[in-house]
């Protein structure tokens, strides 16, 4: 059993920083509370069968009442860094034009709170939640959004730059566009390969813009952005099928941190990109960066469609090891990815996210046993150290998640946390993995 896994010390520098990673949207609730405005999200949500379940992130976690409760645990864990999301529409509750004081107040506590318990802010600015005002202007379509979205930091830069250290700019920059335009799975719900197209152009601008804007207004901030990286694997070994793959892995793995470190677009896109480029903007997005934020689950997969992305998502084969969720258990496929990270970008390497998602419940104890999560956690933290004893440049690793929240379109069923949440009374229960990962920790800083 997973619990019975030993959390012995891994060979890692002492520099090594250990964290939890969570996003606004899936924990903090309050969606309607203290001026914030909505989201696209908010707006998703209401749509039937876009969630599951009928979910909805009104309440989520409430961390936004119970934050402190929430950093408590993180010291009882022992991490060093919690990386979090500013949510747009709680300080900008129109996307821009005045700020909402309350919003921008309740991220000053959270800072606050963190700091007061020796724990590192890395914060990030989009989490995939535009204030609903932007989408009505046309969103990520509209070119103009690059501006905003510039805006947006530098009045995040002026606020935290005190007290925050790192910035990034976007997480799953691939997720929120090509499911959100390309597919329509996410919000705003559009599936159209040109959208996609010209969102992610736009996406990769305000990257630039906003890399400037911190580097102005939050001088000594150390930057970067949340990329997620998987290897593309064909479903079958049909030829369609192996080209499939390969356009999935163009939109999914290059098309964000190619021009964001190169200045270059994946060949495989570049004529459909086209059409959006203007003079100069290549060079508006290569904006040097500090450090590469790695989010990685498990191998991903494709096969031969019709349609105008030339590949449609395919489900994991059931012949190899899935999660309670159904993804794929392949930590050397981790390690890889991690090696095939450093060799190609060159730049320091934090793990922002990676974790194991199942459907659980309390067992009569009151308690969870997730030994499935555990041997997940060990397995997929030897393959850290192998990467890094293989050269990989990887500084910290940032646990998906602290808490079990709202998964986006898999509702509140699917549970990431190491602390089980009974979103019916928000008590938090930490899982035997809570305890497991709090001593590995410790086993890293004797």
């Amino acid at each position: 059993m997973g619990s019975d896994i030993e959390a012995s010390p891994l060979a890692l520098p002492a520099s090594f920083e250990w964290g939890v990673s969570t996003a606004a949207y899936q924990i903090e609730g309050a969606a309607a509370e203290d001026g914030r405005g909505p989201s696209i999200w908010d707006l998703f949500g209401k749509q039937k069968g876009r969630i599951a379940n009928g979910d909805t992130g009104d309440v989520a976690c409430d961390h936004y009442h119970r934050y402190r409760e929430d950093v408590a645990l993180m010291k009882r864990l022992g991490v060093q860094v919690y990386r979090f999301s500013i949510a747009w529409p709680r300080v900008l509750p129109h996307g821009r034009g005045p700020a909402n004081s309350l919003g921008l107040d309740f991220y000053d506590r959270l800072v606050d709170e963190l700091l007061g318990n020796g724990i590192e802010p890395w914060l990030c600015l989009y989490h995939w939640d535009l204030p609903q005002a932007l989408d009505d202007l046309g969103g990520w379509q509209n070119r103009d959004i690059a501006g905003w979205f510039a805006d947006y930091a530098a009045l995040i830069a002026r606020r935290y730059g005190d007290r925050v250290r790192h910035f990034a700019t976007f997480n799953e920059p691939n997720v929120c566009t090509l499911f959100g335009y390309g597919m329509g799975w996410n919000a705003p719900g559009i599936a159209d390969r040109r959208s996609f197209l010209r969102a992610a152009h736009h996406v990769n601008l305000a990257h630039g813009d906003a890399v400037r804007t911190l580097r102005a207004l939050a001088p000594g901030a150390l930057l970067g952005a949340i990329h997620n990286r998987q290897v593309c694997l064909p479903i079958s070994t049909a030829p369609q099928d192996a080209v499939a793959a390969n356009l999935l892995d163009a939109c999914w793995n290059r098309l964000y941190p190619d021009p964001q470190i190169f200045a270059d677009y994946p060949t495989e896109l570049v004529d459909g990109v086209q059409e959006f480029i203007q003079a100069g903007d290549m060079a508006r997005i290569a904006q040097p960066i500090d450090w590469f934020g790695l989010n990685h689950y498990s191998p991903i997969y494709a096969r031969a469609d019709p349609g105008p992305l030339g590949f449609a998502w395919a489900d994991a084969p059931h012949d190899v090891p899935l999660t309670g969720v159904g993804w794929r258990i392949d930590p050397d496929a981790f390690r890889d990815e991690m090696i095939a990270t450093h060799r190609r970008y060159r730049l320091p390497i934090y793990v922002t996210e990676n974790g194991y998602g199942a459907h659980e419940t309390l067992d009569d104890s009151g308690g969870v046993n997730d030994g499935g999560r555990i041997a997940y956690l060990a397995a997929y933290t030897r393959a850290v150290e192998q990467a890094v004893a293989a050269g990989a440049d990887v500084r910290g690793y940032f646990l998906w998640s602290l808490l079990d929240n709202l998964e986006w379109g898999a509702g509140y069923a699917s549970r990431f946390g190491i602390v089980y949440v009974d979103y019916a009374t928000l008590k938090r229960v930490p899982k035997a993995s809570f305890d497991w990962f709090a001593r590995l920790i410790r086993a890293q800083k004797r």
